[in-house]
């Protein structure tokens, strides 16, 4: 027996100073980024947690960050390419996909609930070497995603009508509206399919993985838009078959994708037991407050801005669409390196080593600090520009430029914000991550979406945001800290 535990331990020992001996030469060679990249696609499960609990935390944020990073660019950016297109048409058809952004964050939201909250066990599982166990969360999450999916695409299709005039669209904007979500709720089942297996693979350190479905589907998106918007004479209805028909595309590339990573999906190991939507619903019930209530938010924005603008409400609506594509594609950037940092936090704090959390936190924060504030800074400065590229109507640009500088002013308090609520997600402290979570769009801005315009007008709609974000900082700082301290112990 001695014998064999000797001989298991040599093993062990060898595999570690084998992963330890590639990584110092790849260094030295200068090709670390792509060859480790590689190496950690091909390496089997024991390896891969190795790696993620032993390599020198700046470099592998990095390399799981850089295609997280790039995927939600992607995303963010045939959003806003969508807009674009649309507001060629008109202030109708461009109010009306501002209006219909808060289902495509209500879906979104789903998606990460089911995503996040597998995608957070696996990480913990991965750690503790529990492989079975995260191969069961992986199709169970995926699986009751597409279910969910379906449902709340039929109810979609049926209630199209109430629940576009519920989401704050005006009488002009209306039929825009409709014609958007019906072909948008067709597409919800490989919507959120794509959003579970793309979280899932990342959790695993799978990331680049799940970035080819992410951009390939992205780059669709944007050769489609014109196609049908202009080419077929569609409209504002072409814009939503080309979102729907690139995230099917990519939601299948994503299913062929996941076939290689450690952790893959599988009928078999499909587990629909109350253990699991526990898991589930802990790891991703604060993806679900912060989407959810993002979504809630941006009806009540839309709603303010209707009632306060004025003679220019569509304008008013179609400006706050737009400040929101623009603040989502500079988030998307930050929330891309905060993904990077799970998988890492997650597997990390599974082998119970909390000094590599610690490390990987506040790196995240010090290199997200300096971005958005690098990135706020020409936000303010062009604010005009920015907006007068999705839409030229002086309404629009008057309105959407001045709120776009108030919520670059508070923008880099965004950090703390969405680190925070990323490590107290995945080390699994659901109810603060919940608070964080809800923090910025929901408890905090939504009261403020009615109390300041009543005082300000359209002004109070413009920088709600702002005095959201300083309010949710103030509550995460104290919050994050103290989780710190006792990681530290």
């Amino acid at each position: 027996m001695n014998e064999k535990n000797t001989k298991i331990e040599k093993n062990n020992i060898i595999k570690k100073i084998n992963i330890e001996s590639k990584l110092n030469k790849e260094k030295k060679a200068g090709k670390s980024e792509k060859r480790s990249r590689e190496n950690v696609n091909r390496m089997s499960q024991e390896e891969r947690v190795q790696y993620l609990t032993e390599a020198p935390i700046p470099g592998l944020i990095c390399q799981m960050a850089v295609p997280t990073i790039i995927s939600m660019l992607v995303t963010s950016f045939y959003n806003m390419v969508d807009t674009m297109f649309v507001g060629r048409l008109d202030t109708q058809s461009t109010a009306a996909v501002g209006v219909a952004f808060s289902v495509m964050a209500l879906i979104q939201a789903m998606g990460f609930f089911f995503g996040h909250g597998s995608g957070n066990y696996i990480s913990r599982r991965l750690g503790a070497r529990e492989y079975e166990d995260a191969r069961k969360m992986a199709s169970t999450g995926f699986y009751l995603a597409l279910i969910a999916g379906a449902a709340v695409g039929a109810l979609g299709i049926v209630f199209v009508h109430p629940i576009s005039i519920l989401l704050g669209s005006t009488n002009t904007i209306l039929p825009y509206t409709i014609k958007y979500l019906r072909i948008i709720f067709l597409g919800t089942p490989f919507i959120m399919g794509s959003f579970v297996l793309n979280n899932q693979m990342r959790f695993q350190g799978s990331a680049s993985y799940a970035m080819i479905g992410i951009v390939s589907g992205g780059v669709l998106n944007i050769v489609l838009d014109p196609i049908l918007i202009f080419g077929c004479h569609m409209g504002i209805t072409g814009a939503a078959l080309a979102t729907v028909l690139s995230q099917a595309i990519s939601f299948l590339i994503l299913l062929v994708m996941n076939q290689k990573a450690v952790i893959g999906i599988s009928w078999r190991n499909f587990t629909p037991s109350s253990y699991y939507f526990i898991g589930i619903f802990k790891g991703g019930i604060p993806s679900l407050c912060r989407q959810g209530i993002g979504s809630v938010a941006t009806i009540c924005l839309n709603t303010a801005a209707g009632n306060y603008g004025g003679a220019a409400a569509d304008a008013a609506i179609a400006a706050m669409g737009v400040v929101s594509r623009i603040a989502m594609f500079a988030n998307s950037a930050l929330i891309g390196f905060g993904q990077g940092f799970q998988p890492v936090c997650g597997t990390n704090y599974g082998a119970r080593k909390y000094r590599r959390v610690r490390e990987a936190f506040y790196f995240c924060v010090k290199v997200g600090t300096v971005a958005l504030f690098v990135i706020s800074l020409a936000g303010f400065v062009f604010a005009r520009p920015l907006v007068a590229l999705f839409r030229d109507d002086r309404d629009v640009i008057e309105i959407g430029m001045l709120a776009l500088r108030f919520h670059c002013v508070a923008f880099p308090l965004n950090v703390w914000i969405i680190m925070c609520n990323m490590m107290l997600q995945t080390i699994g402290m659901a109810g603060k991550a919940s608070l964080v979570a809800s923090a910025r769009q929901g408890i905090f801005f939504i009261p403020l979406i009615f109390i300041l315009p009543a005082f300000m007008g359209l002004l109070g709609v413009q920088l709600c945001q702002m005095a959201a974000d300083i309010c949710a900082f103030a509550l995460a700082l104290p919050m994050g800290a103290g989780v710190l301290r006792k990681l530290k112990e």
